[in-house]
């Protein structure tokens, strides 16, 4: 009889692993077969230069001294860090908010679920229209001009404030559009976060006298740290991969004068000159970037008894 079940059980096993194949197949034809591609490439030289294809030639590290030796590489990653916590920071502070007040019962909101959506509905559209909405707002002889015409901030709206010719303005800009489209996927996660917690120990400390601020700091904040980290890493995952709202707004030129360049924009520029050596290495380095920070964040946000 144990027999029996023992070769059910390995059979099941059996299974499992077939179904599993798929997956497997998907991520290594989509996943590694790119990753190692895109390394290999980056050692070679091999560009478009008008008709002329030059290479592939070896060599070596080249590619990755020719990105630290023109400085680029650093100031990109400045503007997209920049550009990330610009957004983020106001995202963060307004979806806790948002989460402990849509989580907490005592409240009782009407047409919860509508506000919900509204929150949530800009994440569904796509980063093009919006960058083409705020383009259109912000121009020359858009809303925004006018209105600032009509209170007398500026002159008149034949001598309107260029939004996008200040390094301020359009980061600001930038960070606005992705406060604005991420915040409602973030206030979901954490809010979702919120109602795991036991309300029993919500009440334990109503109990004991404990206030709103004490309840949060106390007892909110610490359970909600795994929701919390997984937010902040992908969001600095997405931070980093910013590209489509700075290029549409700035016409892929970073302006004003290459300021809100991102490293994917970078990363396109080359691909789009055929230049797959230097777009190799570059990808590379942002791979590398992207894990240093992640893990420098993941070991300030958890304790090491959580490791």
């Amino acid at each position: 009889m144990a027999a029996a079940k023992k070769s059910k059980v390995v059979s099941y096993t059996k299974w499992g692993y077939i179904f599993l194949i798929p997956f497997f197949l998907v991520y290594i034809l989509f996943q590694v077969v790119p990753l190692i591609s895109t390394i290999y490439n980056s050692f070679f030289e091999n560009y478009l230069t008008g008709l002329t294809q030059v290479g592939p030639n070896f060599v070596g590290l080249s590619n990755y001294a020719e990105l630290f030796k023109t400085g680029d590489l650093l100031k990109y990653t400045g503007n997209t860090m920049l550009l990330w916590i610009v957004g983020f920071i106001p995202q963060i502070l307004v979806s806790l908010l948002l989460g402990v007040w849509f989580a907490d019962s005592g409240c009782k909101l009407k047409a919860e679920g509508f506000f919900k959506t509204v929150i949530y509905m800009p994440n569904l559209i796509m980063a093009s229209a919006m960058a083409m909405l705020f383009f259109t707002i912000f121009s020359n002889t858009g809303p925004v001009n006018q209105i600032l015409a009509s209170v007398g901030a500026i002159p008149s709206i034949d001598d309107p404030y260029v939004f996008l010719a200040h390094t301020g303005s359009t980061v600001a800009l930038v960070g606005t559009m992705n406060f604005l489209m991420w915040f409602g996927n973030t206030t979901i996660l954490l809010m979702a976060g919120i109602m795991g917690i036991d309300t029993s120990l919500f009440e334990a400390a109503a109990v004991d006298g404990a206030t709103g601020t004490q309840t949060f700091f106390q007892i909110t904040m610490p359970l909600l740290r795994p929701i919390f980290v997984f937010v902040l890493l992908t969001s600095l995952i997405g931070g980093i991969q910013m590209f489509d709202i700075p290029q549409i707004l700035t016409d892929g030129e970073g302006s004003p004068n290459r300021t809100t360049m991102t490293l994917i924009m970078y990363l396109n520029k080359h691909l789009y000159s055929k230049n797959y050596g230097m777009g190799g290495a570059l990808s590379v380095m942002l791979f590398i970037v992207t894990t240093i920070l992640s893990l420098i964040i993941y070991r300030i946000t958890v304790t090491p008894e959580e490791y």
